[in-house]
């Protein structure tokens, strides 16, 4: 079986979406305002499909069907049901993203028949003055918390932190949080699309109506704790792998390669490898293929261990085998 994959990517032009994801990948995405690229999908109606190489044209879901456990590693196969976990994205927002919240695993199946929404941002490139809302900045009841949204004074109680490439944010489901505008960043996520919104800053759609709201379902996600530290701190130029975020959802790290080769060890699951910066060769036993900033590929588990030369930045996810092990 071939064991690097390359996806098209899918482009979302949204209301708050910027230019730059297109100068970011080097290529012309032909839309205006694209706020989202996903990268790497299985979310149904919006499946990635395979760019090149003997599976062109196949879907995700389509080579899970075929290959299974080689590409899914064997262990995150069957606790997933053959249904590939997560969703890979870049967002550029030009404009602030409304502030929301996601549910958890419990609360999503039981509302939507789905998985949850956990994830994480790695910010690429900021304007000056960008900001990240990530949690709450103060203690807040349940009460108190609804009365704010009906008043539109929400970002009273959102934490706001000062963004600077690098930065990592984990935000786990439940956590309230916003993308300010100036922000270009990579997100790893569950592969899930359930977001409730809870302020949207009085703006219209294209049709003229303000965009709904979902504030009971919010105030029944959300997590109410006010947390010491909302970014994640690491060695940022540390040559080799660094762990970002370690959750049962996903695994992430930020490989850096600064000429000599770096070797990641065999995990029972696949691997995504994100560019974000520079040029990096990815040899999985006798396949390569060459990344550069803006383009992500899937390694099947079945390579092993792969290895990354070049001059670049990289991110790598995968999904703990065991759940417990997180």
């Amino acid at each position: 079986m071939p064991l690097i994959f390359r996806f098209k990517p899918i482009y979302k032009t949204v209301l708050w979406g910027g230019e730059r994801i297109a100068s970011y990948k080097g290529v012309d995405t032909g839309q205006p305002h694209v706020g989202e690229s996903w990268e790497i999908s299985a979310v149904p109606g919006k499946e990635s499909v395979v760019a090149d190489g003997p599976c062109a044209g196949m879907s995700i879901t389509s080579l899970i069907a075929r290959y299974g456990a080689e590409l899914m590693g064997n262990k995150v196969n069957a606790r997933f049901g053959g249904q590939f976990p997560l969703l890979v994205k870049l967002i550029d927002a030009q404009l602030d993203l409304s502030v929301q919240v996601h549910p958890d695993d419990a609360m999503a199946r039981r509302r939507h028949g789905c998985m949850g929404k956990n994830e994480m941002w790695y910010i690429i490139d900021t304007a000056p003055g960008a900001l990240i809302g990530a949690g709450l900045r103060r203690s807040v009841r349940p009460d108190e918390f609804a009365d704010l949204v009906t008043k539109g004074e929400v970002m009273d109680v959102v934490a706001m932190h000062r963004s600077q490439p690098g930065d990592v944010f984990y935000l786990p489901a439940g956590r309230i949080h916003t993308i300010g505008s100036g922000n270009l960043l990579a997100e790893i996520q569950q592969s899930s699309d359930i977001t409730y919104r809870v302020y949207d800053f009085g703006r219209r759609d294209a049709d003229g109506r303000l965009r709904e709201l979902h504030v009971d379902l919010a105030c029944e996600a959300l997590d109410y704790r006010v947390h010491d530290d909302y970014v994640r701190h690491y060695d940022r130029s540390e040559p080799g792998p660094t762990p970002l975020v370690s959750t049962p959802e996903f695994d992430v790290s930020q490989v850096v390669v600064a000429g000599q080769p770096v070797v990641l060890g065999d995990v029972d699951s696949f691997r995504v490898v994100m560019c974000v910066a520079g040029e990096a060769t990815l040899t999985a036993d006798t396949e390569q293929v060459r990344l550069r900033q803006g383009q992500t590929a899937l390694v099947a588990a079945a390579a092993g261990k792969v290895s990354l030369t070049g001059e670049a930045t990289l991110l790598t996810a995968a999904v703990p085998a065991d759940m417990e092990s997180a």
